[in-house]
């Protein structure tokens, strides 16, 4: 059933926002003359990668020039990848990649192999669902560029502070994945386009109602700085060495 969901989501999604997409590509050719769009290696499972459609929101090559993590003052965004980024355009093009079933609409991020080589084995269990285009972390993180702003290490601090707490969401997903819980996180990703505050409230109350630890649901309102933790599965002492 899931899988029928996705090919019809992804169907009419790309069907509604073709028009905005062509226009937008065109926008980013105009710029630079350069494809307006990037396919974004990723990693599906161990020992297998697929083919991440997005619209380009950087320069060209603009991952043999930075890192991995992005910052929202990162000089490789072009004018119209920040508005690209700041409305999430780029996800709409993935709907490509659910509609052939490499991805879900639902489900953890995909990440770099750079990332991934970083995980601990518990955090190999995300690779347990299929990669998604929204899930829990992509609510509560939306604001990753804003949280990265300013800082010497993008890479550094997001393997500090956003990574931990986007595998717990991961892993907590994972446990928890059914229909009525993937419907309720597509609405609030729309949610949080309009009231980030009420998409927070939002995920907040689905986790409460999921049962979840309390330290994920306070987290979830991100009323408090965040601060580094160990990732899911590693040891303080081996965090910290």
């Amino acid at each position: 059933m899931k899988r029928l969901v996705d090919v019809v989501g992804a169907a009419l999604g790309l069907t509604v926002m073709s028009p905005l997409l062509a226009v937008f590509m065109l926008l980013i050719w105009l710029q630079d003359f350069r494809p307006p769009v990037y396919i974004a290696p990723r990693v599906l499972r161990r020992g297998e990668t697929f083919r991440m459609v997005k619209l380009r929101s950087m320069v060209m090559h603009a991952d043999k020039i930075g890192g991995a993590s992005t910052s929202a003052t990162d000089a490789r965004i072009t004018w119209v990848g920040s508005v690209v980024r700041r409305f999430k355009l780029d996800e709409f093009t993935q709907l490509w990649n659910v509609f052939r079933g490499e991805m879900s609409l639902v489900g953890p991020r995909p990440q770099v192999q750079r990332d991934v080589n970083l995980y601990t084995e518990e955090e190999y269990r995300l690779f347990s669902v299929k990669p998604g285009i929204t899930d829990f972390a992509s609510v509560v993180f939306a604001d990753e560029g804003e949280i990265l702003r300013g800082s010497d290490n993008p890479d550094l601090k997001y393997n500090q502070v956003i990574r931990p707490w986007k595998s717990r969401l991961g892993l907590f997903y994972a446990d928890h994945h059914r229909l009525s819980v993937d419907g309720r996180l597509i609405l609030l990703t729309v949610v949080a386009i309009f009231s980030r505050k009420r998409a927070l409230a939002g995920v907040q109350r689905l986790l409460r109602s999921l049962d979840a630890p309390s330290e994920l649901i306070r987290m979830a309102g991100r009323n408090e700085p965040l601060q580094p933790h160990a990732p899911p599965g590693a040891a303080e002492i081996e965090w910290r060495t």
